[in-house]
């Protein structure tokens, strides 16, 4: 099978990527990171609920993880595209973009997720910094505000409910007929949440900072900030080229371990996980590190 130069290739390298790095360089791994510069915050201009880092752009932390994984002999970081991953007996063959070739006994993917812009004029200009998602990550910089979530149904309910907690001002866009039930509708009146059903026709911002919701009758709704709940797609399918289970949300199946249904092929980080906070991306990234490394010690030894 020719020389094997990685015990572990990783593919992606943002913060569940470079934690396993660390967790795996540490253990005197031989450590590949491929990375294509392609993070999913990377519109956000500040990470927030991470300890130590809170207020800080991502890219300074990933770049700060970067340099300390420098001083590690057995971490390699390059920048490049895989394009093919192909099981061999024993171990793996990943195929780059630049044309090259490496080998490795483990995979572990941490590329993430890539969001799916709704085609609303504006919407993508915000997204990250005034149309957010999470409000864990960003909703403690609006509290109080003036706020507006996008949602309907018992999924519109439901964020609109969480977002109570930061802001006493919430108008909840439906942008077409409600389908809320009569007892939602009553629970967001009573907590003085307002409902409106007409078409939302745009959003009018000042270089990503919402100034108002324009709808399809002409009327417009100045805000501060809006929640909204897109849908995403994996960055890569070569996961389900291998044959990992893709869950019904669109995430790679993973045990609580980081092990996808594939021997040999770890996922962490967004791309098998609901909580896409950083934290979460970091102890996925750790956990996945650690049990690969005792995979590969009981396989040796």
């Amino acid at each position: 099978m020719g020389h094997i130069a990685y015990d572990v290739v990783i593919i992606g390298g943002s913060y569940a990527g470079l934690s396993a790095a660390m967790t795996l360089g540490r253990s005197v791994r031989n450590v590949l990171v491929i990375d294509n510069g392609q993070p999913c915050n990377k519109t956000a201009p500040q990470a927030h609920n991470l300890i130590t880092h809170d207020g800080e752009t991502p890219a300074a932390i990933a770049a700060k993880a970067r340099e300390q994984l420098a001083l590690y002999k057995t971490v390699e970081l390059i920048v490049d595209d895989v394009t093919a991953v192909v099981q061999n007996e024993g171990y793996f063959e990943i195929i780059m973009a630049n044309a090259r070739t490496v080998k490795a006994k483990k995979i572990l993917f941490a590329t993430g997720i890539k969001d799916i812009m709704p085609d609303m004029p504006g919407f993508a200009d915000c997204w990250g910094v005034s149309v957010i998602h999470c409000p864990y990550c960003h909703g403690y910089e609006v509290y109080g505000q003036k706020l507006a979530v996008f949602g309907n149904g018992d999924e519109g309910f439901e964020y609109a409910k969480l977002i109570s907690n930061w802001s006493k001002d919430i108008t909840l866009f439906t942008s077409g007929t409600s389908t809320l039930s009569a007892e939602q509708q009553q629970q967001l009146r009573k907590h003085h949440i307002n409902i409106v059903e007409t078409k939302v026709a745009g959003i009018n911002h000042n270089n990503g900072h919402v100034q108002n919701i324009e709808l399809t009758n002409g009327n417009n709704y100045p805000v501060d900030a809006i929640f909204s709940r897109v849908p995403f797609e994996q960055h890569t399918n070569i996961p389900q080229q291998l044959g990992c289970i893709i869950d019904a949300a669109g995430r790679i199946e993973v045990d609580g371990f980081g092990a996808t249904s594939v021997p040999g092929v770890y996922a962490a980080g967004d791309n098998s996980s609901p909580m896409r906070g950083l934290a979460n991306a970091m102890a996925t990234g750790l956990m996945a590190g650690v049990i690969i490394n005792k995979t590969l010690i009981d396989e040796e030894f």
